[in-house]
This record gives C-alpha cells, sequence and structure tokens, in this order.
C-alpha cells in the first residue's frame, strides 16, 4: 500500500506519524535521568539571565500596584453599596 502524506501549513506529517500511538513514550537513557548538581547548575545559569530591575523600578511599580488594587477594592466596594442600597430601595 502507498503511504499518502498530507500537507498542513509548511509541516508534513505522514501516515505512520498519525499512526503512532501516545503510549508509545520514549526510554530515557541514563545519561538523561535527574541529578541535582545538574539542576542546580543550569538553574544558576537561567538566574544570571534575568534581568533584574532596579531599586527605583521596584519601588515606583510595587507603588503602582499598590495604588491600582486600592483603586479597584473601593471601586468595587461602592458599586457594592450601590447595589445594596437599590435593593434596599426595592425590597
Amino acid at each position: 500500500m502507498a503511504e499518502k502524506d498530507e500537507v498542513k501549513g509548511q509541516e508534513t506529517v505522514t501516515a505512520e506519524a498519525k499512526a503512532a500511538k501516545p503510549s508509545e513514550a520514549k526510554v530515557l537513557d541514563q545519561s538523561a535521568a535527574f541529578s541535582i548538581p545538574t539542576f542546580l547548575k543550569g538553574t544558576k545559569e537561567e538566574l544570571d539571565k534575568v534581568v533584574w530591575p532596579s531599586r527605583q523600578q521596584l519601588v515606583s511599580e510595587s507603588l503602582a500596584v499598590i495604588l491600582m488594587v486600592t483603586l479597584s477594592a473601593t471601586i468595587i466596594y461602592l458599586f457594592d453599596n450601590l447595589f445594596i442600597w437599590a435593593a434596599k430601595q426595592v425590597f
């Protein structure tokens, strides 16, 4: 039987790839096993790539978040009281 290929976008999906069962898991070799020193080394390398904010950025953005949370909570509180007042007028 001839194998048919389906083209989707730029990728070609073969009939064999479609027929592959999800239960067929790839077996990890011993070199890919978890080790704490390798994990810690990778974690340190990733943390070295992080661009940490300056103290001024941290303070100003924290204040902006606190302000927005306070403003949102105040608006929700006012709307809640408005609806409570309206419900008392109706009932």
